[in-house]
């Protein structure tokens, strides 16, 4: 954030921090509710998606968290390709598992609720709240496990590779990665047989989640760090230090962190340096197959030098460093 800005424009700045995160979040949320209560649900999600995906972007300009994060770091078209990727790879998986399943029971049999695990009674807000608890706990350790084991680690380096965060590269994950995420957090809720509203409300919520903790935006959300996943506490998720990145792996809600004792909230607002001890391919094809090679799981890991052609490098993670030594 600028330092030097007039006393109005201070105020007006803090009190916009204050506000903004919440204003965005239930905002899109109401928004996700129009979207599913219409005829054509994915594609009005998408809309209201794409709305708060501009929304963020003028608000990084507008009042940066970090004003070195604004600067060009040769990954955006990268970004935008595992973004595209991995988005789609999702709502092409939620229709196979989900949504065409569900079609096809309604079709097949009676309406009879009495053999379901799913408390299709409740209100459905409390459906939601409990199916985001569930499919939180899979999150939780599908995203924990990648860091703390070497072979999954493998994927989801390509994510922490980044030297700075902003709303661009939310979605740069591999689709392994994604998919693994995905699959452990979901599967819980479909052998419980819960509602396809369910599913995609918990799909929003971690969609909309995820554009909000990525972005670069100068934000104040004391009130909400302990509950939500905030921008704060993901900016000291991808910290290069080990005992403040192995920590908030929740990506909606931190029930699990404060659970499991990987709760991080510092009175700092971020850490000094991103990044990851490894190297990452330098184009998006590359990306993609470098940790099905043993040679290029080595790169990721740190553990091999290769022609500057070939990887980029990117800042040296004093956390990932000691987990590859290991």
């Amino acid at each position: 954030m600028q330092h030097d800005q007039e006393p109005s424009d201070t105020a007006a700045s803090y009190f916009l921090s204050l506000i903004w995160w919440p204003l965005l979040y239930f905002g899109a949320l109401l928004g996700a509710g129009m979207a599913f209560a219409s005829a054509a649900p994915l594609f009005w999600f998408n809309i209201v998606y794409a709305a708060l995906f501009l929304a963020i972007v003028a608000l990084e300009r507008l009042m940066p968290h970090r004003e070195e994060w604004l600067q060009h770091d040769g990954e955006t078209l990268n970004d935008i390709g595992h973004t595209l990727l991995t988005k789609g790879t999702a709502q092409l998986a939620v229709a196979a598992t989900a949504i065409a399943p569900m079609a096809m029971a309604t079709l097949t049999r009676a309406d009879d609720h009495a053999s379901h695990l799913w408390p299709t009674q409740w209100p459905l807000i409390a459906q939601v709240v409990l199916a985001l608890v569930i499919a939180e706990f899979g999150l939780y350790w599908s995203h924990r496990i990648a860091h703390e084991n070497l072979f999954f680690w493998r994927f989801h380096a390509l994510h922490h590779s980044v030297v700075r965060l902003w709303v661009v590269n939310t979605g740069r994950f591999h689709v392994i990665d994604s998919l693994i995420k995905m699959a452990l957090s979901q599967a819980p809720l479909y052998l419980l047989d819960a509602p396809l509203p369910v599913f995609l409300w918990v799909g929003a919520v971690t969609a909309i989640t995820g554009l909000l903790t990525h972005c670069n935006v100068e934000t104040r959300t004391a009130l909400f760090d302990p509950i939500f996943a905030t921008p704060k506490l993901h900016r000291w998720h991808h910290s290069k230090t080990l005992k403040e990145g192995n920590s908030n792996y929740c990506e909606n809600i931190m029930v699990w962190d404060h659970v499991f004792g990987t709760y991080l909230n510092p009175a700092k607002a971020s850490p000094d340096r991103l990044g990851i001890s490894g190297k990452v391919a330098s184009d998006f094809l590359g990306q993609i197959a470098q940790p099905f090679s043993r040679k290029g799981a080595r790169q990721i890991l740190g553990r091999q030098t290769v022609p500057d052609d070939q990887v980029k490098p990117v800042e040296t993670s004093d956390a990932v460093a000691r987990i590859s030594e290991a």
